[in-house]
């Protein structure tokens, strides 16, 4: 059987702004219009509200433009109102050729807040369409509230289609603008509505409030819906909008019967635009683009991912233009590491691997993550520290830092076999260590080398809480030599690679 191509209209620049604290410049939208039709590969786009303002109408302008030079103005729309002509004179001065009519579908809404009767919404409705097509310019109709007005009005919302249906428009939107329904409900009013008008193109348009909609998406396609509105990364009023990654997933894994011509390896540039353009963080457990959705964090996953991809499903990071990745952290285990290490051209031996994985459970019990970049410092540092025999031991530390008061630092050394205890101050932390160990060192008869370089770094593309590295420069005599520390504290990675120094002189 022939798959049936369904329309995907986006509607972030129009609908996704009504985002609260978001608001598109006028390049942004030009920038963002040219992605979701020629990249992303969306049949339309919803690109503004009329009237709004005058850097609405740049905006619009701007594309309709571009738009214009490329072929696509049919494929971009505009929101517009009942109002007497003047949503249309907006969209000409714009350049916009296709209006998204909104008007009442629901009884409720139309008695209470436009105050009419059905009869004198149609009329004014009926006015708008024919002076659209004096100008040229074609029309989709809105039905706004039509969910509830389905459940609480539904001889009105027929009514209404009877009338809309024997106008000259290109699409009826049928919106659950509370987000509302339920999947059962959504699936029952669209089969209804087209087994009533087979021959009317019917798109619709879902909120989140409820966690429903791409449930309700699938439902008003298996009842034969022709067109979805969708937003990038869900972004809409309240809880947001049916989201366009999540959706064309859904349909190419489990709608065999549907066809979208939606480019999924552009989905996550997309996506990671839209968010940095807004301001509106991604969840990292967002499907198919939040940052952890294709990692990997717990050991035995990693095991099975090398033994026949036993915690594979469909949802392959390269179709959407990602990598898997491994977390490294208390939880990774050995195949975790030994992925990343692959990934990174790195190899262990037996031994070697135990050992940086145990340091790396014990920087995970510290803290959230280690990243990969993370790797070679942590590997280096569990080297270095096999590189000679252990006869000083940092036992124990107490760093204080207080208002008003100099940092402070009690200290406990083991230096082969014989135990010290001292206290210092200095001006920072890792001062009144170093005054505390010249104390110890002086009582021995014996003299610490001098600091001359002290750099601390995070790896590239670590993170600031995961892990920084400590590396210090001594002058011993004539020698120079530098020692470091690895740690998730900067302070205790200072005290590491000071650890070393002792050990090596």
């Amino acid at each position: 059987m022939k798959a049936r191509t369904v329309e995907i209209m986006d509607t972030t620049l129009r609908d996704g702004e009504q985002t609260s604290g978001v608001s598109f410049s006028a390049s942004e939208k030009l920038t963002l219009a040219k992605l979701l039709l020629e990249e992303l590969k969306v049949d339309r786009i919803e690109v503004a509200s009329a009237r709004v303002s005058e850097g609405e109408l740049k905006a619009v302008q701007n594309i309709t433009e571009w738009a214009t030079t490329e072929g696509y103005l049919s494929k971009v729309e505009v929101l517009t109102f009942v109002d007497n002509g003047v949503s249309l004179n907006w969209m000409v001065e714009a350049g916009a050729k296709v209006q998204n009519l909104l008007t009442k579908g629901s009884l409720n809404h139309l008695t209470h807040q436009l105050k009419k009767t059905p009869k004198q919404h149609f009329s004014e409705i009926q006015t708008v369409i024919a002076k659209a097509q004096e100008l040229g310019i074609a029309t989709n109709v809105y039905l706004e509230d039509w969910s509830n007005g389905m459940r609480n009005s539904k001889e009105y919302v027929f009514q209404f289609l009877d009338f809309l249906t024997a106008q000259p428009i290109k699409r009826v939107l049928l919106p659950d603008t509370l987000g509302v329904l339920t999947h059962v409900e959504t699936r029952q009013f669209f089969k209804e509505i087209i087994e009533k008008y087979p021959n009317t193109h019917f798109d619709f348009h879902g909120h989140n409030d409820y966690d429903l909609s791409v449930a309700n998406v699938m439902e008003a396609l298996k009842a034969g819906a022709h067109g979805l509105h969708l937003t990038v990364n869900g972004m809409g009023e309240r809880a947001g909008n049916a989201p366009l990654a999540s959706v064309v997933a859904v349909i190419n894994d489990f709608m065999p019967e549907i066809s979208i011509g939606v480019k999924e390896s552009s989905l996550y540039k997309v996506s990671k635009l839209v968010s940095a353009f807004t301001g509106f963080g991604i969840p990292d457990n967002k499907p198919i683009v939040g940052d952890n959705v294709f990692t990997q964090t717990a050991g035995i996953h990693a095991d099975g991912d090398s033994k026949k991809n036993l915690y594979f499903n469909d949802l392959l990071p390269e179709r959407f233009g990602r990598k898997r990745k491994y977390a490294l952290g208390k939880t990774s285990g050995k195949a975790n590491i030994q992925k990343n290490l692959q990934e990174l051209g790195l190899t262990l031996n037996d031994e070697e691997l135990k050992k940086v994985t145990e340091r790396i459970i014990e920087l995970g019990d510290k803290k959230e993550r280690v990243t990969k970049d993370d790797l070679p410092y942590i590997i280096s540092d569990v080297l270095d520290s096999d590189l000679h025999q252990q006869k000083v031991f940092v036992k124990s530390y107490v760093l204080t830092h207080s208002k008003g008061l100099k940092p402070s630092t009690t200290l406990s050394i083991e230096i082969e076999g014989k135990s010290y205890e001292e206290n210092a101050q200095g001006d920072g932390q890792f001062d009144a260590f170093i005054n505390a160990l010249k104390k110890v060192y002086k009582k021995e008869g014996r003299e610490l080398p001098k600091l001359v370089d002290y750099a601390v770094r995070i790896p590239p593309g670590s993170n600031s809480d995961a892990l920084c590295e400590t590396v210090i420069t001594w002058q011993a005599k004539e020698k120079e030599f530098t020692t470091r520390g690895l740690d998730s504290d900067q302070t205790v990675s200072a005290i590491k690679a000071t650890e070393k120094m002792l050990n090596l002189v």
